[in-house]
């Protein structure tokens, strides 16, 4: 074998050894955090003609460099650029600025992200972008609602809420067969559990926010894309000026090295915690992929190879009231947004009043649950209590 050209490394392998080079950073294993803006030029020369490795700290640094080559190699050879951003909501609204203008047609996925319909309702619709929204399950039924001027689909999968699984591959052929590119917001499996860009998305986005920073201490986002839709995302990073401070991105790129172990404890746990729960006389419904009798599995097991700890529960019908009481009777899981960090959260969602292309009606109280890193024993044992407060307030 041409030892020029390795065969491709595992994931696991990739995280830890992608953007290191300890030459450079003087036997250290870590790059250093570099805090600077200006960046200074040896010649007149150089200055004019803007030569450099760096030129200024809005624009990279060799921290953000670290941290894009290894997304880069976790993301796949389809990868031709990562951007990064100061949050998920900033990954989103970057991308979809830098795709679309004044009388433009997006298509979106009922089920995305509620600021990222709170961004195409408002500031997209403001400047003069319409936007309709579809059946997360259509799959390539999709075509019917394309028009000339439809520049772009956005997707989630699985939608972070209500968990259904839209079929990405016969979404995007459509999309591509009408020379419109395919949105991803990849956040719930990441690209180490979902390499998007190789099933036909042009650009996957993510609230690295969550797994990827994985302690609940940064803000976060990153914009991955294809070599077809990488030139519009530079571009737009560049004129709109977003960047991620130089602590975020260390801690990032810290998080990413260790994405491997910590989602796979994720993975077990949530499943283990879903299966328990989908046994429990309180709940109708776990709405969960990775579970055979999830309507989305068969999508889920052929385009993906891995599940997080999010997932959502339907309990029986109940009063606000009582589910309030149990909410307040749990101790290991916080209750707050976000989620992806070590540890256990729930609250509580009610999609109906946003929901347009579809009708939200689950049939009882939902609850969204993230699986931390906590023992899954002292898990079901809290929700257990928690359960039982419940009965009792009704």
């Amino acid at each position: 074998m041409d030892s020029s050209h390795p065969p491709e490394q595992h994931a696991e392998t990739r995280l830890v050894t992608s953007g290191r080079d300890t030459k450079a950073q003087k036997g250290f294993v870590n790059p250093p955090v570099f805090h600077g803006s200006t960046v200074l030029y040896p010649t007149a020369e150089d200055l004019h003609a803007h030569r450099g490795e760096f030129t200024y700290g809005r624009h990279g640094t060799p921290t953000t460099r670290a941290f894009q080559d290894t997304l880069m190699a976790l993301e796949g050879p389809q990868c031709a650029g990562v951007g990064i951003v100061p949050s998920g909501l900033s990954a989103i609204s970057t991308t979809l600025l830098s795709v679309l203008k004044t009388g433009d047609h997006i298509l979106v996925v009922d089920n995305i992200y509620r600021p990222s319909r709170n961004f195409c309702n408002g500031m997209l619709a403001r400047y003069g972008v319409e936007t309709t929204y579809f059946d997360p399950l259509i799959g390539a039924a999709v075509e019917t609602l394309f028009k000339p001027n439809t520049r772009a689909v956005l997707v989630e999968a699985p939608g972070s809420q209500s968990f259904e699984m839209p079929d990405i591959r016969a979404i995007a052929e459509v999309a591509h067969a009408h020379d419109a590119l395919v949105i991803d917001d990849n956040t719930w499996a990441t690209p180490l559990y979902h390499r998007s860009l190789e099933q036909g998305v042009d650009i996957s986005m993510q609230a690295a926010t969550k797994y990827i920073g994985g302690h609940s201490d940064i803000m976060f986002g990153t914009i991955s894309a294809n070599a077809r839709a990488w030139p519009q995302i530079s571009e737009g990073i560049r004129l709109l000026g977003v960047c991620a401070g130089p602590d975020d991105v260390f801690l990032a790129l810290r998080g990413l090295r260790t994405l491997s172990v910590r989602l796979a404890q994720h993975h077990r746990s949530g499943l283990e915690m879903a299966r328990w729960l989908a046994s429990r006389p309180e709940v109708t419904r776990v709405l969960h992929p990775g579970l055979e009798t999830d309507p989305g599995h068969a999508i889920w097991k052929r385009d993906f190879t891995g599940a997080s700890g999010l997932f959502s529960i339907v309990l029986k019908p109940a009063p606000q009231k009582a589910v309030d009481t149990m909410l307040n009777t749990l101790k290991l899981f916080g209750m707050g947004f976000s989620w992806g960090g070590f540890e256990s959260l729930a609250i509580p969602f009610d999609c109906d009043a946003y929901r347009t292309a579809t009708k939200w009606a689950p049939g009882g109280p939902t609850l969204r649950l993230h699986i931390g890193l906590e023992s899954v024993d002292d898990l079901k044992a809290d929700l257990d209590r928690g359960f039982a407060a419940l009965k009792a307030a009704m």
